[in-house]
Formats: C-alpha cells, structure tokens, sequence
C-alpha cells in the first residue's frame, strides 16, 4: 500500500499549489480520503477530506480558499490551494481509512499515510 504526495513547493503568498495524492495497493474507491498538515513545532490538523461518495470537508482556516477532489479512475486525490498564506506553510500528508468521515480521530490512528510533501508559503 503506498500513498505519494507531489506538488508541494515554494510559493508567494497569495499563490497558489495543487497537490497531488496517488494511491496504490489498495481500492480507493472503497475509501476516504484526506489531507493533513503539520507546521512546525505544532500539532499535526486536518486540512479537508472527501468521502467516497464525493462528500467533503475543510478546516474552518481555509475554506473558501481549499478545494479537495478525488478521481477514482486514477486512484487520485487532489487539493487545490488558493490565495496561500504563510500559516500554511507546513508538510501536507494524504490518509486513507475506511471508516467515515465522522469517525475520524476516534479509536484508532488512521489507516494509510503518505509520506508527506512540503508547502513553504513566503510573505
């Protein structure tokens, strides 16, 4: 099982990035999906996450500006990042579990990692 994060980079603020989430060895159709983030010296958070049913959610900080989408037919998930601040700046990882969205945080860690990829936001 392996989940691969690309796009992350150096942007301006204001900018914009689109990550990409590809996901093997397991049928992403059957799963949620999601992104968190991790700043340093902070608690890893929950960026936004999609259903398998195309349901989504954001964290309240970048709603509006985030857009999550999944397409099954590539085993992809993408979040679009627009009008980027510096406080995004962090390592954005992609998870995978099966339960529902609303059982996530509960019970066990969360079954797919990826390994993580960088997002620098300069001012």
């Amino acid at each position: 099982v392996q989940l691969v994060e690309s796009g992350g980079g150096l942007v301006q603020a204001g900018g914009s990035l689109r990550l990409s989430c590809a996901a093997s060895g397991f049928d992403v159709d059957e799963y949620n999906i999601g992104w968190f983030r991790q700043a340093p010296g902070k608690e890893r958070e929950g960026v936004a996450a999609i259903s398998t049913g195309g349901s989504t959610n954001y964290a309240d900080s970048v709603k509006g500006r985030f857009t999550i989408t999944r397409d099954n037919a590539k085993s992809a998930v993408y979040l679009q990042m627009n009008s980027l601040k510096p406080e995004d700046r962090a390592v954005y990882f992609c998870v995978a579990d099966e339960r529902p969205l609303q059982m996530w945080g509960q019970g066990r860690p969360l079954r797919y990692w990826g390994q993580g990829t960088q997002v620098t936001v300069s001012s």
